[in-house]
């Protein structure tokens, strides 16, 4: 609440709740934005939005290849 020297502003929130909310505002829109470009990364990693020349059917055999890799160590 605002106290009587203080002016009151639109948000309700005194200078110093309004640079403390910024703050945690701020700290969370950074933390999106990171897992917002992982997620991005790891997407284009798993299928491209352009493809090669030969389209996804290039694709298609390198994934082949890394899982015929991959099976046998699992084992």
């Amino acid at each position: 609440m605002v106290s009587s020297g203080e002016r009151a502003t639109l948000s309700g929130l005194t200078p110093d709740e309004a640079k403390e909310f910024h703050g945690v505002f701020m700290s969370s829109f950074i933390a999106f934005i990171a897992v917002a470009i992982v997620a991005h990364i790891l997407a284009w990693m798993w299928r491209p939005w352009l493809p090669g020349p030969e389209g996804y059917t290039s694709l298609v055999d390198s994934v082949k290849v890394a899982a015929l890799q991959v099976l046998p160590n699992l084992v």
